[in-house]
């Protein structure tokens, strides 16, 4: 992470480095130009000075005279070699500098550095008295000048303005270096407090100190201001968290005490529908094994009236025939009574046995559909209501007869209770398809329907339009659960006020186990 100190020193860095390199480059800039005007002056100057007394002493061919001109014009540095020509003879003198800078004479095969710069010498007659002599050519002059110390000389400036910027910097990193830690000392403080209080708590951190009177010691204030508000949320919020965590204890208390609430009151209401089981069946019981016990007491007193009258010896044939007659009319009263009653036992018993038990096995609906039925009778029978059942015979279940019993009671006896007002006629019919390895019943009656906006509440717990008249709220509400948990499957319903309701059950053919694999 690149800290703000060190990009804002970099930033002064590079922006006096810019500005001393743009200074710097314009110095330059004026100092070449300044040294090439006086480096060409220096050549008009030389030149000039050579053209005005060379040619007298080339004219008389003095050498010496020569030498010491050039010798003279040697003097600055810039200069490298000077040679004088003569028309006739050639390289009549020249100087150049040794290596050493020494001035020396130059011969015509030593070679020369620099620029070579070349003007002819012309020699003007002043005693001259005709007006018709004319400037004669004597020879030429080439000087060769250096560039060596302009480029000394600007390479001595750019090597002062790169110490000069190195300078420059290190003062001001060193200058920045304090200032900015009069800043950033106080915000490392309260970074490294804000640090804490993220990662430790407000319980563990302590204050910063605020001696400070400026800006900074402002903002240092204002973080302990924070931080104890802070402590004073983080102590409220602990409260509230207690408090609430008491409150998620005592309502999940609640919560279990209500669920067992619940299923004590869906217990009592199963045992309920099979008290009442029992009730109507012994009621209905109570009439053929009257019945049979009525002819089973004429049966035997006229076997005892036969007796006597057979011990007596004074037996008659009209009184044998009247016994046979009393006889098989009472055998026959006793065996259909006792037939009825067996086959309400019989009923009785597997759904009372199903319904308690809650066991698994295999079981052909079409025959338990007319069983659950049967046992229904004693409370139907008091009603004008009619149970049709729609059924293939070769339907066979893998699944929990109790359970769909007590569905199936559910469902019949809501119609009743809701359906339909008393001694209304009206018609409930059970109607069953297979679809593969489900099957789809259908609980349709024809009587008031259920209003709009109780049909999304049918199965919801304790919903009931009979509150206080006997009604839970609790029967469609198993109803959904034993489909929904124990079967595996769906139920939905639809309605028209006026026209019925409808409950679509979808239960498989083979209820899954509880792991949820098959049985």
């Amino acid at each position: 992470m690149v800290r703000i100190q060190a990009r804002l020193t970099l930033l002064f860095v590079v922006i006096v480095t810019l500005v001393l390199a743009i200074s710097g480059s314009y110095t330059q800039h004026s100092l070449g130009k300044d040294l090439e005007a006086g480096s060409q002056r220096l050549r008009e100057g030389v030149l000039t000075r050579l053209q005005t007394s060379l040619p007298s002493a080339l004219w008389d061919l003095d050498k010496s005279k020569v030498d010491s001109i050039v010798a003279a014009e040697m003097l600055p540095p810039e200069l490298v070699a000077i040679r004088v020509y003569d028309s006739s003879v050639g390289l009549f003198s020249g100087k150049m500098r040794d290596a050493a800078g020494h001035i020396v004479a130059i011969s015509a095969d030593n070679p020369v550095d620099g620029a070579p710069v070349e003007a002819n010498l012309v020699f003007r007659d002043s005693v001259a008295v005709s007006a018709a002599s004319k400037p004669v050519t004597v020879g030429k002059v080439v000087v060769n000048f250096s560039r060596a110390q302009i480029d000394a000389a600007l390479a001595a400036e750019v090597r002062r303005k790169v110490v000069e910027v190195l300078l420059l910097d290190l003062i001001l990193v060193a200058a920045l270096a304090l200032s900015l830690r009069i800043i950033f000392e106080p915000l490392k403080q309260l970074r490294d407090g804000l640090a804490d209080l993220a990662t430790r708590g407000s319980d563990e951190v302590e204050e910063l100190p605020d001696y400070r009177r400026d800006e900074l010691g402002d903002v240092i204030r204002g973080f302990n201001a924070v931080q104890r508000k802070l402590k004073s949320i983080i102590e409220r919020i602990r409260e509230a968290e207690d408090a609430a965590r008491r409150s998620e204890q005592e309502t999940a208390r609640a919560m279990d005490n209500l669920r067992q609430a619940q299923e004590s009151l869906l217990q009592s209401e199963r045992l309920a529908s099979l008290g009442s089981l029992v009730a109507g069946v012994a009621h209905e019981i109570n009439t053929p094994v009257g019945i049979a016990l009525t002819g089973a007491s004429v049966l035997k007193e006229a076997t005892d009236a036969v007796l006597i009258a057979v011990g007596e010896g004074n037996i008659k044939k009209s009184d044998i025939l009247r016994y046979l007659e009393t006889a098989g009319e009472s055998a026959r009263l006793i065996m259909n009574n006792a037939y009825r009653a067996a086959h309400l036992i019989h009923s009785f018993k597997q759904i009372a046995v199903d319904q308690v038990s809650e066991a698994r096995r295999h079981f052909e609906l079409r025959e338990y559909i007319g069983e659950v039925v049967s046992s229904l009778q004693p409370t139907l029978k008091k009603t004008r209501i009619a149970i049709l059942i729609d059924c293939p015979d070769d339907i066979m279940l893998d699944s929990y007869p109790g359970a769909l019993a007590q569905v199936l009671t559910n469902l019949t006896l809501n119609c009743v209770e809701h359906a339909f007002d008393a001694d209304t006629e009206g018609r409930i019919e059970i109607g069953v398809r297979r679809d593969g390895e489900w099957i789809e019943m259908r609980v349709r009656d024809n009587g008031k329907g259920i209003a709009a906006d109780m049909l999304d509440k049918v199965f919801d717990p304790f919903v009931t339009t009979r509150r206080g008249q006997g009604g839970t709220g609790l029967g469609l509400n198993i109803v959904f659960n034993l489909i929904a948990k124990q079967f595996g499957g769906s139920i939905a319903v639809a309605s028209t006020p006026g026209q019925g309701a409808c409950f679509t059950l979808r239960i498989p053919r083979e209820t899954p186990a509880p792991d949820g694999g098959a049985a």
